[in-house]
């Protein structure tokens, strides 16, 4: 089938910014489903299967509204943007659906299906985060420019990554959304990852709000505190110890304590299995 140039409207062009040469360089085409593959980088892991079915039944009776956005490749095309359209057309029994074809595939193709799903708000907050990591570990980008390229400040970005840091069991109950992202962040606070779990499950079967979960934190903190225990003062922490603390954790996407005292100390590096120490590993070395 003969292909047409055709504008991607204000509402796509939107959702994946491009530049002027790229977007006069697309092309629209009925592209067969079987052709078709996810993109292996998918941010996304959650697909509502009621709300698929819904689509399904929709496309059924009206067809795809709304193009697909792919990449060629040597065995078909890629996706970069529309995945749950292109699998509720697959139920719905189409043999073809409407695509705009976005080049060859390639390293933007992450990019582009990360803002995609982003500006949709499709993704969990977790799966963000994870979709950050993909970027900063596989792509060499850095949190500045990842910010750039997905239309976040550098601060959300880097508190979304944070959530990465988080004991595997919280993380679930961030991913099913039994608990806020803003909460679960709150817990990062508390060195016994045990209580920052209690704390989790009060949160999520109580309906805390964050300031709720920050009280709860730094209570804990307070009573846990030998200058409280003891009547003494706490010696104040270098700013610097503290900083490269941070950075540390950010870069490794884990949870960092540096312990520090007359030029010595100690580095410690938290990991919840052995597939977040062997990722921890792979960055190191």
């Amino acid at each position: 089938m003969s292909a047409r140039k055709a504008g991607l409207g204000r509402g796509l062009e939107a959702l994946i910014p491009s530049d002027t040469d790229q977007e006069e360089a697309a092309e629209f085409l009925q592209v067969p489903v079987d052709q078709i593959v996810p993109n292996p980088d998918q941010p996304r892991s959650h697909f509502d299967d009621a709300a698929l079915s819904e689509l399904s039944d929709s496309i059924k009776e009206v067809g795809v509204l709304q193009p697909i956005v792919v990449s060629s490749s040597d065995d078909g095309y890629v996706l970069i943007a529309g995945e749950r359209r292109w699998r509720a057309a697959k139920a719905a029994g189409l043999g073809e659906v409407p695509a705009v074809i976005r080049g060859k595939s390639g390293e933007s193709t992450l990019v582009e299906a990360l803002v995609e799903n982003v500006q949709r708000q499709d993704l969990t907050p977790l799966e963000e985060a994870h979709a950050y990591r993909q970027l900063l570990e596989n792509y060499g980008m850095n949190q500045e420019s990842v910010a750039d390229r997905v239309g976040k400040s550098r601060p959300a970005v880097s508190n979304t990554l944070r959530l990465l840091q988080l004991p595997g069991p919280i993380q679930v109950m961030v991913d099913s959304g039994a608990l806020s992202a803003g909460a679960a962040r709150a817990l990062l606070g508390l060195e016994d990852e045990k209580y920052a779990l209690y704390l989790a499950d009060r949160a999520s079967s109580e309906g805390w709000s964050v300031r709720q979960v920050e009280e709860a934190v730094k209570l804990r903190r307070d009573m846990d505190s030998p200058a409280k225990a003891s009547g003494d003062v706490r010696q104040l922490r270098p700013v610097e110890i503290i900083e490269l603390e941070q950075r540390l954790a950010e870069h490794l996407g884990a949870k960092v304590k540096i312990n520090y005292r007359n030029e010595k100390g100690k580095l410690e590096i938290r990991f919840g299995t052995l597939e977040e120490l062997e990722r921890i590993y792979r960055i190191i070395s």
